[in-house]
């Protein structure tokens, strides 16, 4: 039993993950400001720099929010037919806000299923 396991019941990675807390605690803030992982927990204290999310988050920001976006301008467009400000105007600050938003809670949540499965050797120390 490692350390962790000891002190620290077992949380929930995908709850945790998109609320954007701790992957061993389930309380303290993973992401501080808009996408930075903070190097620690506020609250267990756990080191986060096993932490790396890489560009996994960001690829399937894209697809989801490329497929939604499109998809509604494209509806939009045979329906309506608007000018295109009336495209640039809703489509530009839609995509970018469920971009990031999208983009925090899927690196959370990648964070906390690395920590789940212990992605990165050496991130526990072993009784």
């Amino acid at each position: 039993m490692t350390k962790d396991q000891a002190h620290y019941p077992p949380v929930d990675p995908v709850s945790v993950g998109l609320r954007g807390r701790c992957p061993r605690c389930g309380e303290g803030a993973l992401i501080e400001g808009l996408l930075r992982v903070k190097p620690k927990c506020g609250i267990c204290g756990l080191d986060n720099s096993f932490a790396d999310a890489g560009d996994g988050p960001a690829v399937f920001v894209i697809l989801i929010i490329g497929f939604v976006v499109v998809g509604l301008a494209l509806w939009l467009e045979v329906n309506y037919s608007p000018a295109l400000s009336v495209h640039l105007i809703l489509w530009i600050p839609l995509a970018t806000v469920l971009s990031l938003t999208l983009l925090r809670a899927l690196k959370g949540l990648m964070i906390a299923l690395q920590y789940r499965n212990k992605a990165a050797e050496g991130r526990i120390d072993s009784d």
